[in-house]
């Protein structure tokens, strides 16, 4: 179609009312695009010019590159809750598990398996916060927070407080032997989140961090044999929580230096 034609589509039309069959001409033609906005600017587009579309054509795919397809969710948790059950098994191992024989049946199997759900909650959440648009069935927002009350009530209905003359020792020695299985365990964990696409690091840094520490946790439950409370709660959780700020801490940081790459390309 060239100009002539659009110029008796107009004119038979009785104004633009034709305007859909000759688009692709009025953008290639700053005359007839004229024309045509003379004609009734209120019903014509100021189409952008083939410059300009094939500027944003490249624009766009500059920063486009291949990406490997992501596993199946039940792949990723199945990673995240192995990766669990090794490192705590290995500890248990390497550590020992004294406080199992000191401990009652229901004891035992209580705290047991409220950290197991926990880290299986946090597994849950995890996998679906590394996929965009997945359907959160469990909030993540309140989710480390709501685990951790929950591990509280727990040790406080479980255990009772008893004196302790070396509470800051004891607390230290327990301390030191949960972090490191916790920093173990955060790395395979690293790797796991590099294979989705994490849209709230500051979320899924307190997940993962948290998750982490509950490996240290539940390889001082298993280890340790000092019932008392305070201390379970102080030093034993105590790990969960230092690996829960510190992924917040990480998530905030990387948060920021995307924000400040974004409104500086040039840094």
């Amino acid at each position: 179609m060239d100009c002539r034609d659009v110029d008796r589509a107009l004119l038979e039309g009785g104004g633009i009312a034709q305007l859909q069959d000759v688009q692709d001409h009025l953008r290639s033609c700053g005359h007839c695009r004229t024309l045509a906005q003379a004609l009734d600017p209120r019903r014509v587009e100021a189409a952008p010019s083939s410059d300009t579309l094939r500027h944003i054509e490249q624009s766009l795919a500059a920063d486009l590159r291949a990406v490997q397809p992501m596993w199946p969710l039940s792949y990723f948790f199945t990673a995240f809750a192995g990766i669990f059950v090794l490192i705590v098994s290995f500890g248990a191992y390497r550590m020992g598990t004294f406080a199992i024989s000191v401990m009652s049946p229901l004891q035992a199997a209580a705290i047991l398996c409220a950290l197991a759900a926990s880290a299986g909650l946090l597994a849950y959440s995890l996998v679906h916060q590394m996929v965009p648009g997945s359907r959160q069935r469990v909030s993540p927002q309140p989710l480390p927070a709501g685990i951790m009350v929950f591990l509280l009530l727990i040790v406080a209905g479980l255990f009772q407080i008893q004196q302790d003359p070396k509470f800051w020792a004891h607390g230290w020695a327990c301390l030191s032997v949960g972090t490191p299985f916790a920093l173990f365990a955060a790395v395979p964990f690293w790797f796991l989140l590099r294979r989705g696409a994490v849209l709230s690091p500051r979320l899924t840094g307190a997940a993962t961090g948290l998750l982490s520490g509950l490996v240290g946790t539940s390889v001082l439950e298993v280890h340790c044999p000092n019932l008392d409370a305070l201390h379970i709660v102080t030093w034993h959780l105590g790990v969960s929580l230092l690996g829960a700020t510190t992924g917040l801490g990480i998530g905030f940081l990387a948060e920021r230096s995307a924000r400040r790459r974004q409104n500086d390309p040039s840094a």
